[in-house]
């Protein structure tokens, strides 16, 4: 299990909007910013489908993505990469979608993305971009 440090848990509940990249089956990319993002807890990650689209096609046939998060203050910049499960039902759905239309009633919370963290990168400009940190 990956567990992420505090100073990687700071810089990515700071940053308000995320790069997301995914896959097709076939290995066409396709990268989206997305804004509903919660970190649940040190290795889990809950993306709100609000408008995905290419995103979630991709996330059916390959279930892997990567998020990548950086503090423009420190210039400290990290990527995430993991699992993803599609969900529209059940508690967890729920509970990120009354998280959601507490924001705003006008997002419609088709379904929640759940990323379960497997590796983590530096991706910091210098001699450690690149290297796996967890």
């Amino acid at each position: 299990m990956v567990a992420l440090s505090s100073e990687i848990k700071e810089i990515f509940t700071k940053t308000k909007v995320m790069p997301m990249a995914t896959a097709s089956k076939a290995g066409i990319p396709n990268v989206a910013p997305m804004a509903s993002i919660l970190l649940v807890n040190d290795d889990t990650v809950w993306i709100m489908d609000n408008y995905m689209q290419k995103t979630l096609k991709n996330l059916k046939e390959n279930p892997a993505a990567a998020l990548s998060f950086h503090d423009p203050e420190t210039k400290r910049c990290f990527q995430v990469k993991g699992s993803t499960e599609i969900r529209t039902s059940g508690p967890d759905y729920e509970k990120a979608r009354d998280w959601m239309r507490s924001k705003s009633d006008k997002y419609p919370a088709k379904s929640l993305i759940i990323m379960k963290i497997t590796e983590v990168f530096e991706c910091t400009p210098g001699k450690n971009a690149g290297k796996k940190v967890l």
